[in-house]
């Protein structure tokens, strides 16, 4: 049923606060926790409370430097889920057309559905590297659509979409008077300066991140919208009704972490880099999985051949100690999504049971 609010859950988020943790954690997707200590905050310096209005404007002008946008093209939002809700309720109203990816993040999907969308759907294909294929949209769209959804990096595969790609998709939602909305939390992984980010490439898109996934500080809910400013300003205006206020200390110490972002970058990447040569070395012992090899981000998305992965992430879990995202999350059973965002220690164990994990499968099978 389209055009009334539904009563929706997201499924993902119950399994991933409920289900998900393990003695190997391969199931997160984002970097391990920045220890406070390195963070060069002091606690006097924090206050509790700031005066009133939309914004603190030190960590409003961080954001827009990072982006080189406008400062009135920036809403802070609490983390990159906020930052979704609140633009895909402005974006749409109930009975509108929205076109999603498949597979896609489960929640953005469960948003779009409580929010009374009629909702579409276009492939990013496996057989075709999980690309967006403009033409597919093409094919799905029509005068009602009011805002297309995707991710950039795409989760669950960490596929980059070019500009090229991007500016294709753009045409396409300005012909119907549609906007795009792309979740670019996984982007920040490429550690670029200025970031790269599709709202420059015209005012039909609306971007969403934050500093949850590449850097370790998910714990400040740092998140942002860039849009345009008379979109943004109506988002300022709603977000009356959800956020408020934002705790000022995570405030402050969001502008801190931006200042001292170049240091954090570096950690993060080298980390990437060490954990990335351990997943490709282990992908290319496997005859039995075939994954897209991203260049960037902090997750990989392998298919098993020939099954499902029920039973391999069930003995993983149980008898291995060891968790990854099931593939029906993104509604690809076949697939498993694997973090290696967290310590190298931790994945190469993780990978190792993995691997006595998918040989037992294996075996039982024949």
């Amino acid at each position: 049923m389209s055009g009334a609010r539904q009563v929706r859950v997201s499924e993902y988020m119950h399994w991933a606060k409920t289900r998900s943790s393990a003695r190997f954690n391969l199931a997160i997707s984002g970097l391990g926790n920045l220890p406070l200590s390195e963070l060069g905050a002091r606690i006097e310096e924090l206050e509790l409370t700031r005066s009133g209005g939309y914004g603190y404007e030190p960590l409003q002008q961080a954001l827009a430097q990072r982006l080189n946008v406008g400062v009135d093209s920036i809403v802070a939002a609490i983390g990159t889920s906020l930052a979704n809700h609140l633009a895909m309720a402005y974006l749409i109203t109930p009975g509108d057309e929205v076109l999603i990816e498949r597979p896609t993040y489960e929640p953005l999907l469960a948003l779009a559905e409580y929010l009374g969308a009629d909702v579409k759907r276009f492939d990013r294909r496996f057989e075709g590297g999980f690309r967006i294929l403009p033409d597919e949209i093409v094919q799905k769209i029509s005068s009602r659509t009011r805002l297309i959804v995707i991710t950039n990096l795409h989760n669950p595969s960490g596929v980059l979409t070019d500009n090229e790609t991007l500016q294709r998709v753009g045409a396409i939602a300005r012909n119907v008077n549609a906007r795009v909305l792309v979740d670019e939390v996984y982007l920040e992984t490429l550690f670029e300066k200025p970031v790269r980010t599709s709202f420059h490439l015209g005012n039909e898109f609306v971007v969403t991140s934050s500093l949850t996934k590449a850097f370790g500080l998910s714990g400040l809910r740092c998140g942002w919208i860039a849009a345009e400013p008379k979109v943004a300003q109506g988002i300022w205006r709603l977000n009356d009704l959800f956020g408020v206020m934002a705790a000022h200390p995570a405030e402050q110490l969001s502008v801190i972490a931006l200042q001292h972002l170049d240091e954090i970058s570096e950690r993060a990447r080298a980390l990437l880099q060490t954990n990335r040569a351990l997943v490709n070395q282990f992908l290319d012992s496997r005859d039995d999985l075939e994954a897209m090899r991203p260049e960037f981000g902090t997750i990989v998305f392998p298919r098993v051949r020939q099954r499902t992965t029920e039973q391999l992430i069930a003995v993983l879990r149980t008898k291995y100690e060891t968790s990854v995202v099931p593939g029906s999350f993104f509604e690809m059973p076949a697939h498993f999504r694997l973090g290696f965002a967290g310590d190298t220690e931790t994945l190469a164990a993780g990978l190792e049971r993995l691997r006595a994990a998918l040989d037992e499968v294996s075996t039982t099978a024949r």
